[in-house]
């Protein structure tokens, strides 16, 4: 594999949008059906590194305590609270202090996404959201996400203002709705049920819901400004009700589901946004797994260092992975997509080079 030098993401310029390309390029509502699309074709080139990959994630996972030690290095490399607490000052600002759910969990000042002043949101203050930009590796070649909170009441017209500015076609939800404020871990955010809901100057609509076997529900919605004469624009929703608070799902087949419907997504478009209930342990296993595999194929060899590539996430987002469960889990999922991509390719290898010795000798009687 050759390496391209892994690099942090340089967060938007303040009060900008992203410079993605035009949503209506992409429509992310195609990706909403009961099976998921077939994943992508791979190269003789990319089968090798998958391989490579596979057998290296397959052996160390047999060490479990190779795997604990590595979950203790990732644990001593955390930043002393004090040093992390001067990198989230407009997080602390009076006028931010209770649209974080967990005071304990703030976006960093230097990766924190900044809203533009907009006259449907009741506070402008400085434009904060818990919200940060993370990716690791080619920013041109790897999929750039939006870490953040489940959305408080209070935050909700932040929360798709963000999605409207940042030209957010996927929402990937880890989490169930829950609306109690004190325990919940994810308010309704766009009024699920109801199907229309209006947050500032930004009406939601669902437009439709499809339930996978594999648990996630898919909704399409659309949004539309209310101060602007332009077209609405479609997002994908993607809820996965099931992963618990803290721990992991029991096998690793819906969270590799999302994968498989995001491969198709361009690197181009907005950043993917992946929330749960803070935004660090569910979401940083997600966007581990999400990014180590996709640095495989692109044969980034510094892809298969995940305790550097959370680490490097970390440095964006605090707490990234936080239980060794789920640093557990990433590698299970890693290690399952792996062999689903490897053995599906082989076999639509064989059955092409048997179609083709068929037809040979079909032309061979013929002749």
């Amino acid at each position: 594999m050759s390496t391209p030098s892994p690099s942090t993401p340089t967060p938007a310029p303040a009060g900008a949008a992203s410079n993605a390309v035009p949503r209506g390029v992409f429509d992310p509502c195609s990706l909403a059906t009961v099976a998921p699309p077939s994943p992508p074709n791979l190269s003789l080139e990319q089968l090798k590194q998958c391989s490579e990959a596979l057998s290296f994630f397959k052996k160390k996972v047999k060490n479990t305590a190779t795997i604990t030690q590595e979950f203790s290095r990732l644990q001593a490399m955390r930043t002393p609270r004090n040093d992390t607490m001067r990198r989230c000052i407009v997080a602390l600002g009076d006028a931010n202090i209770n649209k974080n759910r967990y005071i304990d969990v703030l976006p960093y000042d230097d990766t924190r996404v900044i809203l533009n002043a907009s006259s449907g949101r009741k506070d402008q203050g400085n434009g904060y959201i818990n919200a940060s930009f993370v990716t690791v590796g080619p920013t041109e070649k790897a999929s750039r996400f939006i870490a953040t909170q489940g959305p408080l009441p209070e935050t909700f017209d932040d929360f798709w203002q963000m999605i409207y500015q940042y030209r957010c076609s996927i929402i990937v939800m880890l989490t169930h709705f829950d609306n109690a404020r004190m325990t919940g871990k994810c308010a309704d955010y766009f009024k699920s049920e109801k199907g229309q809901g209006q947050f500032g100057n930004i009406n939601v609509t669902t437009k439709s819901t499809v339930v996978t076997t594999c648990s996630l529900v898919l909704r399409c919605l659309e949004l539309q400004r209310n101060d602007a004469m332009e077209p609405p624009v479609p997002v994908l929703h993607i809820e996965y009700p099931e992963w618990p608070d803290h721990g992991v799902p029991r096998c690793t087949v819906s969270v590799r589901e999302i994968l498989r419907r995001l491969y198709h997504v361009p690197t181009d478009v907005g950043p993917i946004v992946v929330h749960c209930s803070a935004g660090i342990g569910r979401t940083g296993a997600y966007c581990a797994i999400h990014n180590t595999i996709q640095r495989i194929l692109l044969g980034d060899t510094s892809s298969l260092d995940l305790v550097k590539t959370i680490a490097d996430f970390r440095s964006q987002r605090l707490g990234m992975v936080q239980t060794p469960d789920q640093f557990l889990f990433c590698y299970q999922a890693i290690i399952d997509e792996l062999e689903e991509l490897s053995m599906r390719q082989v076999w639509v290898k064989s059955l092409f080079d048997t179609g083709v010795v068929v037809l040979k000798r079909s032309m061979m009687l013929w002749l």
